[in-house]
């Protein structure tokens, strides 16, 4: 029985109706959609998985992606466990997550019946895409089939095999696909649907940028992914800023790649020209050995495309400018308060020394043959002209602005979905552990206020008018937010870049971590953050990532007795020897919720040939008691309003309120 309205309700509602109307004409329409969202209420939840800082390690992401975490390769022990071998198991994970690339191998292996291969291996993938599939309608099952196989693997799918005469029908389809010769296409059609339907949506909390080679190769594949948001980190700020021409993030960009050795990112990714900075390197600091600023040192020696001497040369020149133009923006910006940090005016040039909060200090790099002592913040005129071809690059690369505007659409500084609070790093608290009052533009905000108005600011940077004070103001202000006090995406007292160059003294290099690191580990802290974001909590989680899990020293992820969650558990290789581990993938499907931990990614080409995996364990696992079905979530609170809308529709029909078509 559906609910009924009173007629002045739906008298009230009749201009919505009748533009719904234009979409189910009649009875008939109305009711089969209000049927088949029914339908779709009651059937579980879609898989949710969470990652964090993948800081461009993109072949361990695209592992994660195909192996879903280890969900597939559970499945496939689930199924085959009792009936395969262990090695024939690898061997059919290996097809599913690189199905192209493990067939040609097969094929150049030689030594086995190619067709009774296919035949085998047709018959396992279909049994794996019919359990990942079970979950779903078959309409959004349809709409993920490539549309040149889409019936027979329909048929595939849905065919029953507990009679007799559809196991022979079932057998048939199989061994025409064979004997046409379309085994190959049909293993890798189905092995993509496989990918597809085993994640619904994929969350990034925050930092696909800096420190690995592949941040622009997980840009280009999350932006075709079929369903995925993005919560900003500080580095994908950095490089956001950087596209829309913020001179110091570029500087920074720059200064970071080199830093990891990963100019190849720059320049082979996204078309930046880096030639003029090595040219005025040369000219500049030709005669300075430049010892402090060696790129980092990796296992993979071809990431250093040219000689250390010249990395380290172009390291130094892109610091000083980045320094000199972070000068610049604060004598711009005296709002925000950091005055302290114009530390070229610290420095007395004739002694080679430096002080800091009355402390003076020798520094470790004395020469600095591009800045004037009397206006160290002032860009020579070859400085100018570098960050003027750099600024061109950054703003005229085609692939940086489509990643860019990706992140933009996709994105936001945090997201409420399914009672789970999700932000990159902070919300700013004070020393009380009350929400903190921050100026932006001139005026105050705290809490879920703040994080909006940031939000917006981010997005005038990119989308504001050109020319305005309103963007130019939002653009600097997208540097505040890579390294300001107060950015709930940074949120330490200072940014210790140019003291772990030039002085290297522990207690000038600290950098004091917000409050919200102290206040955000308690029960009641978390809690008041969960109210402020309309969140109950006593069924509520925070996600966070941007502080790596020190799991060799004992920390956990699981923090405020399961109320935050923080699942930066290293993916960068930068931070293995620190964590312990590479990576957190947090599971939240029909179940409940799984965090998963992943030790480090051998590679590709051993996960090909020799079935090698990542090997993920189940770090957390809690159920719900009973299965969370679409009703339970945010998007089925939705679709419930489109079946009240309906209903109300329907009633309009048969009451004569609105005639069918």
């Amino acid at each position: 029985m559906t609910k009924q309205y009173a007629p002045q309700d739906l008298q009230a509602d009749k201009r919505y109706l009748l533009l719904l109307a234009e979409k189910f004409p009649n009875i008939s329409a109305a009711a089969t959609e209000i049927v088949n969202l029914q339908a779709i209420l009651s059937l579980p939840k879609g898989t949710e998985h969470f990652l964090s800082d993948l800081h461009g390690e993109s072949t361990a992401f695209h592992h994660v992606l195909k192996n879903a975490s280890g969900v597939i390769r559970r499945k496939v022990d689930d199924i085959f466990g009792m009936t395969m071998r262990r090695e024939d198991r690898d061997t059919l994970c290996s097809l599913i997550y690189y199905p192209c690339e493990k067939l040609e191998q097969v094929k150049s292996d030689g030594g086995i019946d190619l067709e009774d291969w296919y035949r085998t291996e047709l018959f396992h993938v279909v049994a794996v895409a019919r359990v990942v599939a079970s979950k779903y309608t078959h309409s959004k099952v349809r709409r993920a089939l490539p549309p040149e196989f889409a019936y027979v693997i329909e048929e595939l799918l849905y065919e029953s095999q507990t009679e007799e005469d559809k196991q022979s029908y079932y057998a048939s389809l199989i061994s025409s696909i064979v004997n046409i010769g379309r085994s190959e296409e049909f293993i890798i059609a189905i092995s993509r649907l496989i990918h597809r339907l085993v994640i619904d949506t994929l969350h990034i909390v925050g930092d696909v940028y800096d420190r690995g080679p592949g941040a622009c190769d997980i840009m280009e594949s999350l932006c075709s992914y079929h369903d995925f948001d993005i919560q900003w980190g500080n580095h994908d700020i950095s490089w956001m800023g950087a596209a829309v021409g913020n001179l110091a993030l570029i500087a920074n960009v720059v200064r970071i790649s080199i830093r990891y050795a990963n100019v190849e990112t720059l320049e082979e990714g996204y078309s930046i020209n880096l030639l003029p900075l090595a040219t005025f390197a040369i000219d500049h600091y030709g005669m300075d050995p430049c010892e402090r600023f060696q790129a980092q040192e990796f296992e993979d020696n071809s990431r250093m495309s040219r000689s250390k001497q010249l990395m380290a040369k172009m390291h130094k020149a892109i610091s000083i400018i980045q320094f000199k133009l972070e000068g610049q923006i604060i004598s711009r910006h005296p709002e925000y308060g950091m005055d302290d940090r114009m530390l070229l005016k610290a420095i007395d040039y004739d002694n080679g020394t430096i002080t800091v909060d009355g402390q003076t200090y020798p520094l470790k790099d004395k020469l600095f043959p591009t800045i004037d002592p009397a206006n160290p913040y002032v860009l020579s005129l070859e400085e100018e002209q570098l960050m003027s071809q750099l600024h061109h690059s950054f703003t005229h690369s085609e692939k940086l602005q489509k990643h860019i505007r990706c992140i933009y659409n996709h994105g936001s500084l945090y997201l409420v979905r399914n009672n789970c609070l999700l932000y990159h790093a902070a919300i700013p608290l004070d020393a009380d552990g009350e929400f903190k009052s921050v100026g932006v533009g001139g005026k105050e905000y705290s809490g879920r206020a703040l994080m909006d108005r940031i939000d917006k600011m981010v997005r005038t940077a990119y989308f504001g008018e050109a020319g305005s004070t309103e963007k130019a103001e939002a653009v600097d202000y997208m540097w505040y937010l890579w390294c300001g006090a107060d950015s709930p995406l940074y949120n330490k007292d200072k940014m210790t870049t140019f003291e772990r160059y030039f002085i290297d003294v522990d207690d000038v290099n600290r950098e004091v971590k917000g409050s919200y690191y102290e206040y955000a580990n308690g029960v009641e802290t978390c809690e008041k953050i969960m109210k402020e974001f309309g969140l109950a909590p006593d069924k509520s989680r925070i996600i966070n990532g941007h502080t790596p899990v020190r799991t060799m020293q004992g920390e956990s992820p699981t923090r405020a007795d399961g109320k935050r969650l923080v699942i930066d558990g290293g993916f960068s290789k930068p931070y293995h020897k620190t964590t312990g581990i590479a990576g957190y993938t947090l599971i939240y499907n029909s179940h409940g919720l799984q965090l998963v931990q992943h030790e480090a990614f051998e590679s590709k080409e051993k996960a090909i040939e020799d079935g090698v995996d990542i090997h993920s364990r189940v770090q957390l696992e809690e159920f719900k008691y009973h299965r969370m079905l679409v009703r339970d979530t945010d998007r089925g609170r939705e679709l419930q309003g489109q079946v009240e809308n309906l209903e109300k529709l329907l009633q309009a029909y048969r009451n004569g309120l609105i005639k069918e078509s």
